[in-house]
């Protein structure tokens, strides 16, 4: 789920210069970007902190100029939740907005016609003077609402480049290029190849580099939900540990006359120890049917929603891995807290001389 919120509205991979925030769209010889080995189709990319107004709400946002490549690139028509997803329509630019700005600004998508947002972009040459005005404003249709992640919802509205290069005064400058990797091909040797071909004036990152926190976060949880689950496998076992040793002490008349028939020290012991076995196993049997129950209902069933998502569900994927490895976990732990038990009871409770 994660890979998937942030690696389509994110490009497999991003080339910004080394040196400063833009650069001139003409160092690069995009003929032959194109041909580089890997490289499927790109876009090219302006983005800036914008002010947008509706009525009397003001909201700062992240405009991203882009080609219209980067539509498809990012999957966007997968994520639309209202509008079509389009940047350009009856030779009028128009902008797709992140549903949670668009609720911010207390607008929406028109089904006839465009709502329109204000924009305020900050002037590349203005000088900050009393009476003059800093920005340059444009009123710009809506188009769609997306639904990706809360960083995109909330911060980003997407608007065709040639629209974001005029409101900025840009001519010829860009902030960067997002690349889309073709299938078979690696994001790293992808990005390798772009390194020999740009040279040490731009930097190259895979989508995971640009969201490093957040994959390295998404990879550890699983270790560490599977270490909370350990405690409480280890604290279910002194539950084990408290019936083996009430049973003994119930029983304990038993094992005497047991002991009176010819009964050996390994005779008991195998018939304590396997009943703390066949405790444990019918409570993994239980465990593991109303587990991969409740999973296959939220799957099947969407029974728990993500907030914030448009009535997506909670992600959940069955490995056969994550089952015997759970069987392995809670096996070692019932034969410990089966073996160590009754076999301090035996020795505490019956001599040698018992047998």
């Amino acid at each position: 789920m994660v890979e998937k919120l942030y690696s389509e509205f994110d490009s497999d991979i991003v080339i910004q210069s080394a040196r400063g925030k833009t650069f001139n769209e003409n160092q690069i010889d995009f003929s032959k970007l194109n041909k580089v080995k890997g490289v499927k189709q790109l876009s090219r990319a302006v983005e800036e902190v914008v002010v947008l107004k509706n009525d009397k709400k003001w909201v700062n946002s992240k405009m991203l100029g882009v080609e219209p490549s980067f539509l498809e690139m990012s999957k966007m028509k997968d994520h639309i939740l209202e509008g079509f997803p389009t940047l350009n329509e009856n030779n009028s630019d128009v902008a797709i907005i992140g549903a949670t700005l668009l609720d911010d600004l207390g607008s929406y998508i028109s089904k006839n016609g465009y709502q329109t947002l204000l924009f305020y972009v900050p002037k590349r040459t203005a000088k900050v003077n009393i009476g003059s005005n800093p920005f340059t404003t444009r009123r710009v249709g809506l188009s769609a609402r997306m639904n990706y992640n809360r960083e995109v919802n909330t911060e980003f509205i997407v608007i065709p480049i040639a629209l974001a290069k005029e409101m900025l005064e840009y001519e010829k400058d860009i902030t960067s290029i997002f690349i889309d990797v073709a299938e078979g091909y690696e994001n790293d040797f992808v990005k390798e190849e772009l390194k020999v071909f740009l040279g040490n004036e731009f930097i190259v990152k895979t989508n995971y580099e640009k969201n490093e926190l957040i994959y390295k976060t998404s990879k550890t949880e699983k270790l560490i939900v599977l270490i909370i689950l350990l405690f409480i496998f280890i604290l279910a076992a002194f539950n084990l540990v408290a019936s083996l040793t009430m049973l003994f002490i119930e029983k304990m008349e038993n094992i005497k006359t047991m002991i009176s028939l010819g009964a050996n020290r390994k005779l008991i012991f195998r018939i304590f120890f396997f009943e703390g076995l066949m405790i444990s196993l019918k409570g993994i049997l239980i465990g593991l049917v109303l587990g991969y129950l409740i999973c296959l209902v939220q799957i099947h069933g969407n029974v728990l929603q993500m907030p914030n998502s448009g009535g997506e569900s909670f992600p959940i994927k069955i490995l056969i891995s994550d089952s015997i490895l759970i069987l392995i976990l809670v096996t070692s732990l019932s034969l410990l807290a089966s073996y160590l038990p009754v076999k301090y009871l035996i020795k505490r409770n019956f001599s040698d001389q018992n047998f």
